[in-house]
């Protein structure tokens, strides 16, 4: 199997993880969004460890702890992302599947609306009008909601904030990750004793099945990023940018088909203007890419 094809498979593999995840989180119930959230750090950092010392990656991750600025960017990364599976976890539990999808949806164009106003880069005339329909979206779909869709903005925001915390850190997935998870990990584990100590803890009290099923919490983390690593230095961006868009489309398809989530004519009006707002960037970006290629070769041959 050819590296481009293997890459291909990888990816496609990490997004439809994501994707599925709807089908996952409510099998922790009645445990709380919290409690679920606390048993993901804490099991990802047991996974993670064992990754760390199987792949003999030990020193890689002391030199990013010993790294005080790349540590800080991890710490904020581990905060943000935190944020962004607690929000994910309460929104599918809640029955909210569709909105989380719009969050992932149009996680894309916040993260170039965050460039623009945090890195100061400049948006071409395509990208300026997928933006305007993008805002008109999310304003067709508060009216509908009747109220802002603060689960996806939630959830854009904080995974836009992550991706660059994580570019401006330049550390490999499976270093960045275990940093990640001891940084967060201690406050998981005593928010589970707080839990355990007021009689509140879900874990172990609805049969072993169901404890099993918290310890699986850091291996379905853990699995589709070490796909996404993979996929990530075998295919090419734009191929990568295509394929995010895998993960929203099987949350959708299961908060209408799977989980029956009401879907009025505003809201598929409105779910309607995100995804021409991502034809339109997608279109671009694929044409913008092809046309610095060209040049590239023009300026080589010459």
């Amino acid at each position: 199997m050819g590296d481009a094809r293997r890459g291909l498979l990888l990816g496609v593999a990490a997004y439809t993880m994501w994707g599925a995840f709807p089908l996952y989180w409510p099998l922790l119930e009645p445990a709380g969004a919290f409690e679920i959230l606390a048993h993901r750090m804490l099991w990802s950092l047991v996974t993670m460890g064992v990754l760390v010392v199987a792949l003999r990656r030990r020193d890689r991750v002391r030199a990013l702890v010993t790294d005080r600025r790349r540590l800080g960017l991890l710490t904020l990364a581990a905060v943000v992302v935190s944020v962004n599976w607690g929000t994910y976890i309460w929104g599918v539990n809640h029955g909210r599947v569709v909105e989380t999808s719009l969050g992932y949806f149009i996680n894309p164009l916040v993260t170039v609306l965050m460039g623009v106003l945090i890195l100061r880069e400049r948006l071409r005339p395509l990208q300026w009008l997928a933006m305007a329909v993008a805002g008109a979206a999310v304003g067709v779909l508060s009216v509908d909601y009747g109220r802002l869709p603060w689960i996806a903005l939630i959830l854009a925001f904080s995974f836009g904030s992550y991706g660059l915390a994580k570019k401006f850190a330049n550390a490999p997935a499976v270093e960045s990750l275990a940093v990640e998870t001891t940084v967060i990990a201690p406050f998981a584990a005593l928010y589970i004793a707080w839990l355990a100590a007021h009689g509140q803890s879900n874990f172990g009290n609805h049969g072993v099945g169901h404890a099993l099923l918290f310890l699986t919490t850091g291996v379905v983390t853990a699995v589709p990023l070490i796909c996404f690593g993979g996929a990530a230095i075998r295919v090419p961006m734009v191929t990568l940018g295509l394929l995010q868009y895998l993960a929203p489309i099987f949350q959708f398809a299961l908060g209408v088909l799977w989980f029956h989530e009401d879907m009025p004519a505003g809201r598929w009006f409105g779910f309607g203007l995100v995804w021409i707002a991502l034809a339109l960037f997608t279109v671009e970006a694929v044409t913008h890419r092809r046309r610095q290629l060209r040049l590239a070769v023009e300026a080589s041959a010459v």
